[in-house]
């Protein structure tokens, strides 16, 4: 690891990357919808509570994990295929399959878990991108 291979824009771009992608995900254009059924939310749900705690704390966690891959991918040899493949494998290899355990033993379904498993894997693989191309 060279710490010097660390650039704090590429961090920042990353995290906020996995807002733009979730507003997406999560948007009735892809999974909006299904998520809301799968949690039995309705509108009025999402109305009623606020976007305060979960948009802050979203945020902190969006930079931790930008960091952390940075620092994994903190190589003067890494370039954007290598950020990708680092961040699929996180995204799947870890984030996941964790996600999938906790899943299981909450009995949720498949496609509760293949909306949030899927996210975090797309989330990482574009944090890859954007950490591994920013050179």
């Amino acid at each position: 690891m060279d710490p010097q291979q660390i650039h704090l824009g590429a961090i920042l771009v990353a995290a906020v990357s996995t807002f733009v992608l979730g507003g997406l995900w999560y948007s009735p254009v892809l999974f909006g919808k299904a998520w809301m059924r799968v949690n039995a939310f309705t509108e009025g749900d999402l109305q009623r509570r606020g976007v305060g705690r979960p948009f802050i704390g979203s945020a902190f966690f969006a930079l931790i994990m930008a960091t952390n891959l940075a620092f994994f991918l903190a190589d003067a040899k890494t370039d954007v295929w290598w950020g990708m493949t680092a961040g699929a494998l996180a995204g799947f290899g870890w984030v996941a399959t964790s996600f999938g355990t906790i899943a299981l033993f909450e009995n949720r379904s498949w496609t509760y878990l293949g909306i949030h498993a899927g996210y975090q894997i797309a989330a990482f693989v574009l944090m890859g991108l954007i950490l591994g191309g920013w050179r």
